[in-house]
């Protein structure tokens, strides 16, 4: 249907037309703008928050205790140079030697959702585990921010 649709607006005389190959969910999972009636429906993408720390993994302990404590957040989230999330840096993990690695107290493989949920579900999913927060990230895994209750 994509390459068909395509190839109808070219005919009608639209120039910058494309065929998202990966399709629309694809695109909702990107956190790409959206037209129509559900586009300012609210979702976990709309309420991203950007300012958790981060640290990378082969990062020591001290210097990231540092950025955590300057922020509102108990935790820092660990990603690859890339943005990919790796982990997760709890609080308490943060009280083992200073000079330690990152990447040997961190939490690997934390829960991630999609930007496009609806931000209902989201909330009754942080209800429902009684959470504070969701990880948000793409689907190849890099790290487009938190949700919070």
């Amino acid at each position: 249907m994509s390459p068909r649709a395509a190839c109808r607006l070219e005919a009608l005389g639209f120039t910058d037309v494309y065929d998202y190959a990966a399709g629309k969910e694809d695109w909702l999972a990107h956190n790409l703008p959206t037209d129509g009636a559900a586009a300012n429906a609210p979702t976990a993408g709309s309420r991203l928050r950007h300012d958790v720390p981060t640290a990378r993994p082969d990062e020591t302990l001290a210097a990231v205790r540092a950025r955590v404590d300057a922020s509102p957040y108990r935790f820092a989230l660990v990603v690859a140079d890339d943005r990919t999330l790796l982990g997760r840096l709890r609080h308490a993990a943060l009280d083992a030697a200073p000079g330690t690695a990152v990447h040997e107290v961190m939490e690997s493989g934390p829960l991630t959702l999609r930007p496009h949920l609806a931000l209902a579900d989201v909330e009754s999913h942080l209800r429902v585990h009684q959470l504070a927060y969701v990880i948000v990230t793409d689907p190849e895994g890099h790290l487009l921010g938190t949700v919070h209750r």
